[in-house]
């Protein structure tokens, strides 16, 4: 059996495959594009790399495990017309996606950004603005595996939260759980709305100027799902006209964020370059899901942990 890795992996962990299944032949690349694959039962990949020329020249490919969450831009319906099996990491990026959503929302309530800006003046000014989290209401959209784990530590800090999600069925962590046709009523009750939503149709352009109407004036809003969720000029227009208070931004509608963007130069944005989800221990933990997996797979048994539907986009 031949899998495919299009991205590398640490000497040690390489050695711990190998010696977990001897019978498996490990192979690597950052250029798939020049690799015969003829004979490559799995690959493993963050995603982008796979395309339609690529499945066309993968005649052996049964598996795709992809070490990322997202898969929106790669091509699903040539994947299902193939009957290959796609498995994702979701849930992989909770602890660093959490913790980046905390440490920004602690950061602007004690006023930390200015706070900074009076050090660079060497100006001792005692009346930044602060405020505390117990007591405040977020509103997650999306409680999956990083909503749920950022609701635990937000009621850790005495926060109420709601879950919004399709179907309206308690999660855990959420004190209250809506579906997403009654979003605009509990708007008004947010003081922060934290979206982690993945890309879907269902999900591209859904925020539209009404929801930011319903919002607080002084809320807190952040993407750290997917930035087709709202259009630009619907976050600026907010912006601008005090529809919202501040806005924390880690993904967006077009990335790299351009130059020319007005969201760099406003005072109530913070920009955060999609980098929400990066950790040292990413790779490693990556391999737990593909570990699991592979010996599920040697034995036969193809209900993968975070199998794709491949209809669905997630």
């Amino acid at each position: 059996m031949k899998v495919l890795f299009t991205f590398n992996i640490k000497e040690e962990q390489l050695k711990r495959l190998e010696t977990e299944f001897a019978d498996v032949e490990f192979s690597f690349t950052k250029k798939i594009e020049e690799v015969p694959l003829d004979n490559y039962e799995v690959i493993v990949t963050y995603g982008e790399d796979i395309s339609t020329a690529v499945l066309d020249r993968a005649s052996s490919l049964k598996w795709i495990m992809v070490a990322s969450a997202g898969v929106e831009k790669m091509p699903l319906d040539e994947i299902a017309e193939k009957g290959i099996i796609m498995s994702n990491v979701r849930g992989i990026h909770k602890t660093p996606m959490a913790e980046s959503v905390l440490a920004h929302i602690l950061s602007l309530g004690r006023a930390l950004p200015t706070m900074r800006e009076h050090q660079l003046k060497k100006e001792w000014n005692k009346k930044a603005r602060q405020t505390e989290l117990r007591g405040a209401t977020a509103i997650i959209l999306g409680p999956g595996a990083i909503g749920s784990e950022i609701g635990r530590l937000l009621q850790a800090f005495g926060v109420h939260t709601i879950g919004c999600n399709s179907s309206g069925d308690r999660v855990p962590n959420m004190d209250e759980t809506i579906p997403f046709e009654k979003l605009k009523d509990v708007l008004p009750k947010g003081d922060i709305v934290i979206s982690v939503l993945p890309s879907t149709p269902k999900t591209k352009g859904m925020l539209d100027g009404s929801y930011f109407e319903a919002m607080k004036d002084s809320a807190l809003f952040m993407n750290f799902g997917r930035g087709d969720l709202v259009k630009e000029s619907t976050l600026l227009h907010a912006l601008k006209h005090d529809e919202i208070g501040h806005a924390v931004l880690d993904v967006f509608e077009k990335e790299p964020l351009p130059a020319e963007s007005e969201l760099w130069e406003l005072g109530n944005v913070t920009i955060s370059p999609h980098v929400s989800s990066h950790s040292g221990k990413y790779v490693e933990r990556a391999l737990e899901f593909f570990t699991v997996n592979l010996s599920k797979w040697r034995e036969g048994d193809r209900e993968l942990v975070n199998l794709i539907d491949l209809e669905q986009g997630y």
